[in-house]
């Protein structure tokens, strides 16, 4: 690994998803495969080390402290799959501890913790860069001492065998006083404390965190027995070899964290600078100062967006804009009006009026229901000639799927849900049947059609709006409302999706353990309505610039992809590098 040659690159590798933590798996990949460092001819043997460790185990027995000398199985070829360099030897874990075992839980649980006392070490406490005590449990002295055989010294090396943290490994450094551990941590503990720095190393590489992964428990995966460890196919350097690697390893880290580091401020700087500039637009300010952020944000676009989550703010600022009237108010200034937002919104009203009389019978005596009053709380600046309206008045109808959920089938008609309300359309995507007499009964209350709305209105997706477009017919389920605009469709979903109606009906939703956005409320949600041109010119012009933002995410994509080519060219290089200085092959051997 060159870091001269990683620095040129660094600017474009970067943006390569995830490039700082595959740069680090790629060093450690580099040191267990002996491909880090040249190889010096004058270092003893690792053959030397092992009859070291064997000499120090026979020591071990006639003290007492192992029982007796275990032997194991030689490792196969076929468990390493790369050439081992010359002067290496690969041995099995349990012939290189003198303890391997998993720890053990107190009876009474968390029940015996206590607020001073020995430290008790569970799997969050065990991180690759060491261990972190600052939410370590506490166990009474007495506690401790029963548990003697699950002791923790300095310079064990602790190994999470359960959960998600599986495979996370610590080394206990040696100012370490004493503590325990419970049954998700593994202690190894080493015949030879000096090769505990190199097989640390090795465990949290990605060639062995993967047989970690091959050999858990349990088609649930749920742990890594002892059975399972002790066999593990450990390479064992010659020591002066291992001191260098990890030398070597440690510098190219910390290497790693000033690159993370730079990385880190230089997209806190464009984060900050992203927000500060789409706050100036969201501002109000006059005209003229407005037009000069404006082209400010849009000539440094391509700098300013190099995330999608960037991609994501300037979608809602130009959304907040539209419905501001800031998008459109060079465009009023010159603009010949065919009627008023006023005289456009007692329109819809008409309309209104005229389909709720084309939907009664002769025999009905229903009177016509009035729309509700929207909700005037915290309302948004608009432009003086636009007026407020709610939601029911500008629907048709606002109603909810079916409430008794009808039996699936095999053949039927589609019954979608909130998980087929995408943003902005609707899927068939693993869609369920039901029955055609369930289907009849189900749109007959709620029956959608082309250019009716859907919003997500119970739970994580509360507030997700889609259009419904051509299709084959559809039934609900209660989780989905349905809107029937008598105003462009296409307008009022730009608007459920703005920044400010979406939090609008998060809130509204709030007033139930789950969020539930219920039909009620829906109908008093506050509609901005600009005069019918203006609208129209809202719908294309935020059209114009969603399509800018598609094409953004897309160079984004791209760039990624180039970056992280870029990244495995720069890898394999360095990986093809290595291999030249390569000094011979040594079949795997075992104890």
């Amino acid at each position: 690994m060159n870091p001269a040659q990683l620095l040129s690159h660094f600017d474009r590798i970067s943006e390569a998803p995830a490039a700082i933590p595959r740069l680090r798996r790629f060093i450690l990949d580099l040191a267990v495969r002996g491909k880090l460092i040249e190889q010096d001819p004058r270092d003893e043997p690792a053959s030397e080390l092992l009859k070291w460790i064997q000499e120090e185990k026979a020591r071990l027995v006639k003290i007492g402290e192992i029982k007796k000398l275990e032997t194991f199985e030689p490792v196969e070829v076929d468990e390493i799959p790369f050439t081992i360099p010359l002067g290496w030897e690969v041995i099995r874990m349990g012939w290189l501890a003198r303890k391997l075992g998993a720890g053990s839980t107190p009876l009474g649980g968390k029940s015996v913790y206590q607020s001073a006392g020995v430290p008790f070490l569970r799997s969050q406490n065990v991180h690759d860069d060491g261990l972190r005590l600052d939410d370590v449990a506490l166990i009474s002295r007495s506690l401790h001492e029963r548990m003697s055989g699950t002791h923790v010294q300095r310079n064990d090396i602790l190994l999470n065998i359960t959960g998600a943290s599986i495979g996370r490994c610590a080394l206990v450094p040696s100012n370490f006083a004493e503590g325990n551990v419970s049954q998700h941590v593994a202690i190894i503990r080493l015949v030879l404390s000096d090769i505990r720095q190199f097989i640390h190393l090795s465990l949290t590489s990605p060639f062995f965190q993967k047989v970690i992964d091959d050999v858990q428990v349990g088609v649930s995966r749920e742990g890594l027995s002892m059975q399972r460890l002790r066999p593990f196919p450990m390479l064992i350097p010659p020591l002066a070899e291992q001191h260098r690697i990890v030398a070597k390893v440690d510098e190219l880290m910390a290497l790693c964290d000033r690159l993370e580091a730079t990385q880190a401020e230089r997209e806190s700087r464009r984060d900050r600078l992203v927000t500060s500039s789409l706050n100036r637009l969201n501002n109000k300010v006059d005209p003229d100062t407005f037009r000069n952020h404006a082209r400010f944000y849009f000539n440094h676009l391509p700098r300013l967006t190099t995330r999608h989550e960037h991609v994501k703010k300037l979608r809602g600022a130009i959304l907040n804009l539209a419905f501001r009237g800031r998008l459109t108010s060079p465009w009023r200034e010159t603009a010949e009006f065919v009627g008023t937002a006023q005289e456009f919104k007692l329109s819809v009203e008409n309309a209104r009026k005229k389909a709720w009389d084309n939907k009664q019978v002769a025999s009905s005596s229903r009177k016509y229901l009035f729309p509700v009053e929207f909700d005037r709380e915290n309302l948004p600046t608009i432009p003086d000639s636009w007026v407020w309206a709610s939601a029911d008045a500008v629907c048709s109808q606002i109603t909810d799927g079916e409430h008794i959920q009808p039996r699936y089938q095999l053949e039927g008609l589609p019954m979608l849900t909130a998980k087929h309300v995408r943003e902005g359309f609707v899927t068939f995507e693993d869609s369920e049947l039901i029955s055609e007499s369930d289907f009849k009964k189900c749109i007959a209350r709620c029956k959608p059609e082309e250019g009716d709305i859907l919003v997500v209105s119970v739970g994580a997706t509360t507030g997700r709006a889609a259009i419904v477009s051509q299709s084959r017919p559809f039934a609900l389920v209660r989780s989905v409302l349905l809107l029937k605009p008598l105003i462009s469709p296409v307008y009022f979903l730009r608007w459920l999706q703005s920044p400010w109606c979406f939090v609008w009906m998060r809130q509204a939703s709030e007033a139930s353990a789950q969020p539930h956005l219920y039909i009620g409320d829906t109908r008093r949600m506050p509609v901005p309505l600009p005069p019918l041109a203006e609208q129209q010119r809202i719908v294309a012009k935020v059209d114009e610039l969603m399509a800018l933002c598609d094409r953004l995410e897309a160079q984004l994509t791209t760039t990624q992809t180039e970056s992280r080519r870029l990244l495995e060219a720069v890898l394999h290089e360095a990986l093809s590098l290595r291999s030249k200085s390569e000094q011979g092959v040594v079949m795997c051997g075992g104890r």
